[in-house]
């Protein structure tokens, strides 16, 4: 289909709400986010113009990373907050001005619902999608400030083992940017398990041109922040799912013993609106 024109309501009372949170009373200073979580697309869209197998791949969400993430949330008694939709109406982790936010191609599959998209139509998409998601988040850092409760952002994603023709060999990676806190802590933890290959911002780096969801609720808010990408032929399945994540909720409690000891997690923090705690390793 082409949307060019776009519907005036993207959502109806059929579809269910993009944010979904689990674990909202979590006590865990790691604040979960899950932009590719799921895979769904408004009835009004109908399949973006793509068969079903197209649907199912990596370009239209993140592979293994919602059942990892939700157990990851009960193991760490972590609050998590995710969004519903796939990757391909628009883009959770993308700024909202580039290409990639609403994709006409991704990888090399056309996206035949994406293509003429009228300015007015991805508007719509991002107020019933993209900035609720983000209100959200920003509501939530807020709230913990208020309470005096540390917050730590962690970005959970997962990776194709090849992309383009390219195989990737990383098991996982720590993604980040301005960071000088915890993403060395968790690369140290991740390697000490010595059957691990670590990728050091692989398979991405972050940027403020390439993600939103760092920048805007870590980096700018001046929280300790860091990507997590796991290859998802590793979470392909309950199995995998299960043993990862009790996998990184051990490394995140070495990660989280550490921070405290090293008293860069504190009793107190502030409301999250000014960052003071990264201010002086900003590049």
């Amino acid at each position: 289909m082409n949307d060019a024109a776009g519907p005036a309501l993207l959502l109806s009372a059929e579809d269910v709400p993009p944010v979904h949170e689990f674990n909202a009373a979590g006590r865990s200073p790691f604040l979960l986010t899950c932009d590719h979580y799921g895979r769904l697309i408004p009835r009004v869209l109908g399949d973006l113009g793509l068969p079903e197998r197209e649907l199912t791949r990596h370009i239209a969400w993140d592979i293994g990373i919602a059942g990892v993430a939700e157990a990851l949330s009960r193991h760490l008694d972590a609050h998590l907050i995710v969004q519903r939709y796939s990757r391909l109406v628009i883009d959770c982790n993308r700024p909202p001005h580039v290409a990639s936010s609403i994709p006409r191609i991704s990888e090399a599959t056309t996206i035949p619902g994406n293509e003429g998209i009228s300015r007015e139509a991805a508007a719509i998409r991002r107020a019933q999608m993209f900035d609720p998601y983000h209100r959200r988040i920003d509501e939530i850092i807020d709230q913990r400030g208020n309470a005096a409760m540390p917050t730590v952002l962690v970005a959970l994603h997962s990776f194709t083992p090849v992309y383009a023709g390219i195989v990737r060999p990383w098991h996982i990676g720590t993604l980040y940017h301005r960071d000088k806190h915890l993403p060395p802590r968790l690369l140290q933890a991740l390697r000490a398990e010595g059957d691990l290959v670590v990728g050091d911002n692989e398979p991405y780096a972050v940027s403020d041109e390439t993600d939103y969801t760092i920048p805007v609720h870590g980096e700018a808010r001046g929280l300790m922040n860091t990507g997590i990408e796991i290859r998802q032929d590793l979470i392909s399945d309950p199995a995998g799912e299960k043993a990862w994540a009790e996998r990184l909720a051990r490394i995140l409690g070495e990660v989280e013993e550490m921070l405290r000891k090293q008293q860069l997690i504190a009793s107190r923090q502030g409301n999250g609106r000014v960052p003071l705690q990264l201010a002086a390793d900003r590049d």
